[in-house]
């Protein structure tokens, strides 16, 4: 095998992202439900017998070190010394939009390069390797819609009804450091428990997709006036917004059709539908019951 291309990389929503606590490393702890959407990066990766890494950026530039080669060198580490890769990132998910883009791209390069590279590691290996990138990637090697807890790393498959969304990204981004740091940021949520959840799931499908709350939100709006703006539209044309992740987008569920076509200019407005999995689950071994 020489290469693999047109690998998705699928962003994530947040139904809602409550922050129950601090440890004492200063990370947060969580409960939210990540769910996986059809808007998705796309990566083509060949293999290389040099061992180099290369990237090349086939619409947005990225950083010189991004995720993808963090990712492809925490695994590079397991392969023979002539391995390499030359990767080819089409990005489409925005940045800093609390959608999980960058995690995702990470995911699926440790996924494919396991495979392109024959190394075999089983999924909680990858985790692994994916946690210390980021919090959002073991989520995206499990490629399953979950409950999850801790600092990302406790997580929990859910099934979720089908359904449509509309997710809208102001041009305006936000840095997720500046809203952990925010000394008004609510750290002190209740912990919710995954049967209030799926008894609401249970009575009606659409309800389950307005469960709690983001506790970001309100820094966030604090910071980006946009995020106002944009959940303000939705609510104009009857959509109920809130934010995913920790911004800038906000999504609504979208019972009904609607005309969206009078969005501001430079917002990304996208009707998407949810996945009840990531196209590449599978792709390693589990290991995990």
């Amino acid at each position: 095998m020489k290469a693999l291309y047109d690998l998705p990389a699928p962003a994530k929503l947040n139904l809602f992202l409550h922050i129950t606590g601090r440890r004492d490393d200063g990370y947060h702890l969580l409960q939210s439900v990540f769910m996986l959407i059809d808007w998705c990066d796309t990566l083509h990766i060949e293999r290389r017998d040099d061992g180099r890494l290369t990237r090349e950026d086939l619409t947005t530039a990225l950083p010189p070190d991004d995720l993808v080669l963090r990712a492809a060198r925490a695994l590079q580490v397991f392969a023979k010394p002539d391995q390499g890769a030359h990767i080819g990132v089409a990005k489409h998910i925005p940045a800093q939009a609390g959608m999980g883009g960058g995690s995702s791209d990470a995911a699926t390069c440790l996924l494919a390069l396991n495979r392109l590279w024959g190394l075999n590691l089983p999924l909680s290996r990858l985790e692994q390797i994916g946690l210390a990138l980021g919090a959002d990637v073991p989520f995206f090697l499990r490629g399953r819609n979950a409950w999850v807890e801790g600092i990302g790393e406790r997580i929990t498959p859910i099934e979720l009804a089908p359904a449509r969304f509309c997710v809208v990204k102001p041009p305006e981004g936000l840095d997720t450091r500046l809203i952990f740091a925010a000394p008004e940021l609510q750290r002190a949520t209740p912990a919710a428990i995954i049967a209030g959840f799926a008894a609401k799931h249970g009575a009606n499908d659409l309800d389950a997709f307005d469960f709690g709350h983001n506790d970001l939100q309100p820094v966030a709006q604090r910071l980006c006036p946009a995020v106002t703006q944009a959940i303000e539209w939705l609510g104009s044309h009857g959509l109920q917004g809130r934010m995913t992740g920790s911004g800038s987008a906000v999504f609504a569920t979208m019972p009904h059709e609607a005309d969206l076509a009078d969005a501001p200019p430079g917002w990304l407005v996208r009707q998407c539908s949810n996945m009840a999995v990531h196209p590449l689950a599978g792709w390693a071994a589990s290991d995990i019951s």
